[in-house]
C-alpha cells in the first residue's frame, strides 16, 4: 500500500516555522522583565528610602543572589527547550548557588543583625504580603516561559518545569525588590523561598501535561 497519498494529505497546509532560538527567546523574557520593573516604578511602588538601602549590604546580598538565579535558571530553562540538552545539571547548579546565597545571607546578617528578636524580624504580616505580591509578579514570567516550553521541544518536560518555576520566581521577586522595604537576611530567606517555592512547585505540577510531545 502507498502512503504517499497519506503524507500529502498530512502534509498539506503546512507554513513554514519560524526556527526558535534561545538568544530570542532571552531577549523576549529580558525585555519582559524589564517591562515588569517599568511597571512597578510607573505605580510608585519604588521603596522611598532607595539611596539608604542602596548603602546596605543585605540589600546588594538581595538583588544579586536574584540576578544570579534567574539569569542561570532563565538560560537552564530556555537550553532545556533543545531535544538534546537536560536541564538537570542546570537545576544542580541553580540549588547550589540558592545553598550559597543563603549561606552569604548568613554572612550578611551575623555582620547587620539588630536587637529585634526572631518573631519582630520575621514579620508574618508584611511577610505574607510580601510572598503573594511576588507570586503576582512572576506569573508574566510564568506564561512567557511557558510559551516558550510549548513551541520547544524538551525532552524532560519535569526538569524543564522546575526550571521555568525557579527562573520565573527569581524575576518575580527581582522586579519586587525595587518595591519591598525589607532587607533583613531572616526576613527575605524566609518569605522569599515560600513564595518562589510556591511559584515553583504550582509551575512543575501544572507544566508537564502542557509541554509533553
Amino acid at each position: 500500500m502507498s502512503t504517499d497519498p497519506l503524507i500529502d494529505r498530512l502534509a498539506t497546509g503546512l507554513r513554514p516555522v519560524r526556527r526558535r532560538t534561545p538568544w530570542r527567546d532571552a531577549t523576549i523574557l529580558l525585555a519582559l522583565g524589564v517591562i515588569e520593573i517599568v511597571f512597578v516604578l510607573k505605580l510608585g511602588l519604588m521603596r522611598s528610602d532607595m539611596p539608604d538601602a542602596m548603602g546596605m549590604p543585605s540589600f546588594w546580598w538581595k538583588a544579586a543572589s536574584l540576578v544570579v538565579i534567574a539569569a542561570v535558571g532563565g538560560a537552564t530553562a530556555l537550553l532545556s527547550l533543545d531535544p538534546t540538552r537536560s536541564p538537570r545539571r542546570g537545576l544542580r547548579i541553580v540549588g547550589m548557588l540558592a545553598l550559597v546565597a543563603l549561606a552569604l545571607g548568613w554572612l550578611v546578617d551575623v555582620l547587620q543583625a539588630g536587637p529585634a528578636v526572631f518573631w519582630q524580624r520575621l514579620d508574618p504580616a508584611h511577610g505574607i504580603v510580601c510572598a503573594r505580591k511576588i507570586v503576582e509578579l512572576s506569573l508574566p514570567a510564568v506564561l512567557a516561559l511557558g510559551l516558550f516550553a510549548r513551541r520547544g521541544a524538551s525532552v524532560d518536560a519535569r526538569g524543564t518545569a522546575w526550571a521555568v518555576g525557579i527562573a520565573a520566581a527569581a524575576f518575580g521577586a527581582l522586579a519586587f525588590v525595587l518595591a519591598c522595604p525589607f532587607d533583613d537576611p531572616l526576613y527575605v530567606a524566609v518569605w522569599y523561598s515560600v513564595a518562589c517555592g510556591i511559584v515553583t512547585l504550582v509551575t512543575r505540577l501544572i507544566l508537564p501535561p502542557l509541554i509533553r510531545w
